[in-house]
């Protein structure tokens, strides 16, 4: 099985790869978000830890789950909070998802994807064969986001800031997938990946 990690900043279409891996390679994809979301779950160690740490103002009225507007507004700008919360989620979703892949082995899954932001830096280096970086143009993003997510220019533009520079995703993959094109320029990319 080979272990593929996916990477890029926001509004540079890893969704739309991940799409392409599944429908053309049958590749087993994890997202890195959506594991969060759900080891935040009630009942959950992960989510005991948050909210012990961050109180229960954090939950939503009626069903005792995190409101995740709650918390963001509480980590979006504030460093110290948003480190430690990452140091209670990043660990656990990492955990998860080698048991995860030991599964998908041992059920004869031959590529294993996994996407997240934070790639790199939570060093999933270790656990992938290669790191694909997802690069594309800062206007693209930026009206990606305007058109697909309803962001104004400006939270666009914010989120872009917040996050690092082409050159960290470029230094720190093994492959490169320039998306500023159209969807079949894109497959193609991946193909054309495949191939090397």
């Amino acid at each position: 099985m080979k272990v593929i990690g996916i990477t890029g900043g926001i509004g540079s279409g890893k969704s739309r790869v991940l799409d392409i891996l599944s429908d053309r390679y049958s590749a087993y994809v994890v997202e890195a978000d959506k594991v969060a979301k759900k080891l935040m779950l009630p009942g959950n160690e992960v989510y005991n830890k948050v909210v012990s740490c961050f109180g229960r103002d954090i939950l939503s009225a009626d069903n005792h789950k995190i409101d995740a507007k709650k918390l963001g507004s509480i980590v979006m700008n504030d460093t110290a909070a948003l480190e430690k919360l990452n140091s209670i989620v990043h660990p656990a979703v990492k955990e998860y998802i080698l048991r995860d892949i030991k599964a998908q082995r041992d059920n004869g899954v031959d590529y294993y994807i996994i996407e997240a932001a934070l790639l790199i830096q939570d060093n999933y280096t270790e656990i992938c064969d290669e790191i694909w970086a997802v690069i594309t143009d800062k206007e693209t993003r930026i009206s990606r986001l305007m058109s697909d997510r309803g962001y104004s220019r400006k939270k666009a533009e914010d989120f872009i800031k917040n996050q690092p520079d082409e050159l960290f995703y470029k230094n720190g993959s093994n492959k490169i997938i320039m998306n500023n094109g159209t969807v079949f320029d894109l497959i193609k990319s991946v193909d054309d990946l495949f191939q090397l």
